[in-house]
């Protein structure tokens, strides 16, 4: 297990002063070479953090708790214990938020107007945090800036989708056999996430070798989606990442994702696509549609990204050749 004492921790403070060089290298370093990283002093509110976990795990208590653990044993009761029976199971509790285009959050049963007013705020603040964070990601990659921002906003209806997964890992009785959330790569584009702080298990495979993510009180780790890795043209990558299930503990995980809206076409920005590259095809990533690429990801979500790309890639060339020869 590599030592979590390198990983990137970023105050976001110190943008704002005569550090700001120092904070921007700092994060240009955790994009290129982790894919991953906290941030501090991001401008949401601790109490508002504070109400949004004391709500969320109220809620799991009241509603879910129950739920769960008859799943589970079942699940692995069905198993038999068996390693080959396990390998496709999540030991997770999950429901989905929708924000943009358009919320649903009205709609989901079992939650009291407290959580959803709470949510609610919460998603406001993680959705300027995430456009705040793309700038920035633009102004070390050289683009102009909201290039980002405009890459992710689909033609029909100019936003981006943007949603969470909340989501509570109680603890298992077989960790050696049960993956909390097996490894993968995001999909999207910019991920959010507000972690329990005294319960670990999120883990990212760098240099061959899973690194903790160490929970931290009031942080938001932050972590760039397959999307991003296209549009940087592999300047910025996405990065494998797991829940490892312990024994002890409930972690509390709340991951939001800023994603391009479901018809935006995605490609690599002109800017950071070299001339050499372009003319022998290397390096450069494929152009698609988002909702195109979700429909193979569910499929193939805990699989190598690589494939993914590469089919789309293929399907260019098919629909260049078809062009030539007509």
């Amino acid at each position: 297990m590599a030592p979590t004492s390198s990983f990137p921790i970023i105050d976001m403070g110190l943008l704002a002063g005569e550090q700001r060089p120092a904070a921007m290298d700092l994060l240009h370093d955790a994009c290129e070479n982790w894919g991953f990283f906290q941030i501090l002093n991001h401008g949401i509110s601790t109490e508002l953090m504070d109400e949004v976990e004391r709500l969320t795990k109220d809620h799991y208590k009241r509603v879910r708790e129950q739920r769960f653990l008859e799943f589970a044993s079942k699940a692995l009761e069905d198993g038999g214990g068996a390693k080959a029976a396990a390998e496709n199971l999540d030991w997770e509790s999950t429901f989905f938020v929708r924000h943009l285009p358009e919320s649903n959050l009205a709609d989901i049963p079992d939650l009291d107007d407290g959580y959803r007013r709470a949510m609610r705020r919460f998603a406001g603040d993680l959705e300027a945090l995430a456009e705040r964070l793309l700038d920035l990601l633009c102004e070390n990659l050289g683009l102009e800036k909201g290039y980002l921002a405009r890459a992710f906003r689909g033609p029909s209806t100019g936003a981006p989708t943007f949603a969470t997964k909340v989501s509570s890992y109680p603890p298992c009785p077989r960790p050696d056999l049960v993956k909390g959330l097996r490894a993968h790569t995001d999909a999207g584009g910019i991920i959010l996430l507000f972690q329990d702080d005294r319960v670990g298990g999120l883990q990212l495979l760098k240099d061959g070798g899973w690194v903790d993510v160490p929970p931290t009180r009031h942080s938001i780790v932050v972590n760039l989606g397959d999307q991003l890795e296209v549009i940087t043209n592999g300047r910025y990558k996405s990065v494998v990442h797991r829940v490892v299930a312990q024994p002890d503990g409930n972690r509390m995980s709340i991951a939001s994702f800023y994603n391009p809206g479901s018809d935006a076409v995605i490609f690599p920005a002109p800017a950071l696509v070299k001339d050499e590259d372009a003319a022998a095809g290397a390096e450069v990533y494929p152009r698609f549609v988002f909702e195109d690429y979700m429909k193979l990801y569910v499929r193939h979500k805990f699989e190598a990204k690589e494939p993914r790309f590469q089919a789309f890639k293929s399907m260019e060339t098919e629909s260049s050749n078809r062009i030539a020869i007509a």
